[in-house]
């Protein structure tokens, strides 16, 4: 029989786990990769949404394209997962697996923090951006909070990235003037392991007298006011949030997770059951929970798979190093690389913002697309 390998989630980490295993060996395996969506959204789009440069059909990436040998797509929805048999029930059947990964990503608690709503005034979901895009043209100014409600949290700067281009989006209506923005966020800076990044980010915010507020997290929404940890209380008339995230109720009925995560080996991604991996943002790496971080993940994972299979040493390793693009505002895009895993510390270099970095991320979203679509 063929190996029978079950992918849960077509994330990042899904979609280039099943692609590199299909182009190293094609038919001989049997990959069954399951996702309840219709449809893959880089996580960067939602904020293009937001602001209106794109409409949610422009930047959904449908998984009826998805077409890779061995390999097939299931839409259903998972409802339980048996890590020790390599079992998962779905709405539609039951799927059982010689090999497991988990890629379901993270999801987000909104009952964590009361008066955060799914959907309504968070911008980390697609409905929930798609909303507020709807909000912001009649928005006529006032206090814009934009509130992370917890840490850790998928994209670490895709807050300051909300702040500088609420700004952007209020200056070109001409109301920047009676427009207050502050970003209140549980890190103690923009990008912590990047000093130059944060620095050029802080400078970003000194020139359009946006606030920062660090090592603070919003603990409820009230009104037209927002309260945060150290009691404080903030005026708002428009609030940005960024819910509190945690692995997916179903990973977390598996018995899978500690603190809200899956605890893995950073290295290979193990976790505690044997031939069961944990890939992206809902895995306990020490790495930032983002795209290219999940994607450096699956190509360790899918490389040590086939080792496996070819009954070969499984000497991959995950890099755990990757780049993430910072709108800056004003069209210019910076881009910080991050190695979290070769050296004794985390450690950044930072690529100052300009309008020629827009082509590298723009490539950035066109090569996957595709290597993975097609398209």
């Amino acid at each position: 029989m063929k190996p029978r390998i079950l992918i849960l989630g077509a994330g990042f980490g899904g979609l280039e786990l099943s692609t590199s295993l299909s182009e190293a060996l094609g038919d001989g395996i049997d990959i069954t990769l399951i996702d309840k969506s219709d449809g893959f959204v880089f996580g960067y789009s939602k904020l293009d949404m937001l602001f209106g440069r794109q409409s949610e059909t422009m930047i959904r990436n449908p998984y009826a394209t998805f077409a890779k040998p061995g390999v097939r797509l299931l839409r259903e929805t998972i409802t339980a997962i048996d890590a020790e048999a390599k079992r998962v029930t779905t709405d539609k059947g039951v799927h059982e697996a010689d090999i497991l990964i988990i890629a379901l990503g993270a999801d987000y608690d909104v009952s964590a923090t009361p008066g955060v709503v799914l959907g309504v005034n968070e911008f980390y979901s697609v409905p929930g951006a798609a909303h507020l895009s709807k909000v912001l043209p009649g928005f006529q100014g006032g206090d814009v909070v934009v509130g992370v409600c917890g840490a850790p949290y998928k994209c670490p700067p895709a807050p300051a990235e909300c702040a500088l281009m609420m700004h952007d989006y209020m200056k070109s209506r001409g109301l920047d003037g009676v427009t207050r923005i502050t970003l209140v966020n549980p890190l103690p800076s923009p990008v912590p392991p990047s000093p130059d990044t944060s620095k050029a980010i802080l400078g970003a915010f000194a020139e359009r007298g946006i606030t920062f507020i660090p090592n603070t997290r919003v603990t409820a929404v009230e009104g037209k006011t927002v309260v945060l940890d150290n009691s404080t209380i903030l005026p708002c008339d428009l609030f940005l949030g960024v819910p509190k995230n945690r692995a997916a109720d179903v990973v977390v009925s598996a018995g899978l997770t500690e603190g809200g995560w899956v605890p893995v080996d950073p290295f290979t991604l193990l976790t505690k059951f044997p031939g069961v991996y944990a890939v992206g943002d809902l895995a306990n790496t020490g790495v930032p929970k983002a795209g290219v971080y999940a994607e450096g993940a699956a190509r360790t994972v899918a490389a040590n798979i086939i080792s496996r299979l070819r009954n070969e040493a499984e000497t991959a390793r995950n890099p755990g190093a990757g780049s993430c693009y910072i709108e800056f505002g004003a069209n210019r895009i910076g881009r910080v690389d991050v190695d979290f895993l070769s050296g004794p510390k985390p450690f950044g270099t930072f690529h100052g913002a300009s309008e020629a970095l827009r082509v590298d991320k723009e490539q950035f979203g066109a090569s996957r697309r595709a290597r993975w679509f097609g398209a």
